[in-house]
């Protein structure tokens, strides 16, 4: 139906404002990547290397009916000559359109960036055929004026990534949007080889193993006849005592470094029946909190 007869023209679709709009910027090497990846992890939609003549264009997208982008960031750099006119210009138009925007800058000292550059064996993208001092520079004469329009300027000098991301998560992330840590409690059978990936390793052969009693063997760990066998002897009940104090202790460290995710892998002989038991437990005891998201993982209950 047009719109002569429907008697009216089509509707006029208003703008879903963004909530946050963060433009991430500064000189090479001092930690953009770092800071794309913290705001990755707190739900923001982030894109990467986005040229500043296209940032307006993304922004119209996240604004059109059915977009469902509320948080975005974006990583753009200086690596075009006309870069910080045109990155001006835009941030002028962002203004003018009235779009919640925040510019954060990252900063290091020259030396720290000659040193990061020499330990990665990466060129300078101002200079690929040139020094990394003089990309530096020439970089440096480039950012000047975006760096005193930014909203935060953070110098990453002497921090590490992990407390640069610790740093950018108490300056610019709001506490209700930072991702819970997500925890994988993983069990696996020795025998099938090693847990891959775990930041975590436990080894529970200590434990009485059902394996050997003829009606409990087909069982698993999630059955309460393996639960109360593996336990009956009372070391099953000591093992949580200490792990979930040290568990209860660790976690809020992961936590306050900025880590996104955890895998806490729970080991016995074959996968089946302590390993699983262990880790069904504890995935229990952490799932009931508010700060973490607990999953559980089984790599070898069907072997």
């Amino acid at each position: 139906m047009n719109a002569e007869n429907s008697g009216g023209s089509a509707p006029v679709l208003e703008p879903v404002p963004l909530d946050d709009f963060v433009i991430i910027t500064g000189v090479s090497g001092a930690g953009r990547s770092t800071a794309m990846e913290a705001f990755e992890d707190a739900g923001y939609f982030c894109v990467d290397n986005l040229p500043p003549e296209m940032i307006g264009g993304l922004v119209d997208v996240f604004l059109h009916e059915g977009s469902k982008v509320r948080r975005a960031a974006v990583v753009s750099d200086a690596r075009g000559g006309e870069y910080f006119d045109q990155m001006s210009r835009v941030l002028d138009e962002l203004a003018q359109a009235s779009i919640n925007y925040r510019v954060l800058f990252l900063d290091a000292s020259d030396q720290e960036l000659l040193t990061r550059y020499q330990e990665t064996r990466r060129r300078h993208p101002l200079s690929p055929t040139g020094s990394v001092p003089q990309g530096v520079a020439a970089e440096r004469e480039l950012v000047n004026p975006i760096k005193a329009r930014a909203d935060l300027v953070i110098d990453s000098t002497g921090m590490t990534a992990a407390e640069l991301r610790a740093k950018l998560i108490e300056d610019l992330l709001p506490r209700s949007s930072a991702a819970k840590l997500a925890v994988t409690f993983e069990s696996f059978g020795f025998k099938h080889g090693p847990a891959r990936d775990a930041d975590l390793l436990f080894d529970v052969r200590f434990l009485p193993n059902p394996h050997y009693v003829t009606e409990l063997r087909p069982l698993t760990g999630r059955d309460q006849a393996i639960v109360e066998y593996v336990g009956n002897d009372g070391r099953l009940e000591q093992l949580y005592e200490y792990l979930l104090a040290l568990l209860d202790f660790l976690l809020p460290q992961y936590v306050a470094e900025g880590k996104s995710h955890l895998t806490i892998a729970i080991g016995c002989t074959g996968g089946h029946h302590r390993s699983v038991a262990v880790a069904e437990g504890l995935s229990r005891r952490y799932a009931d909190g508010d700060a973490l998201t607990v999953d559980v993982v089984h790599r070898d209950i069907e072997l």
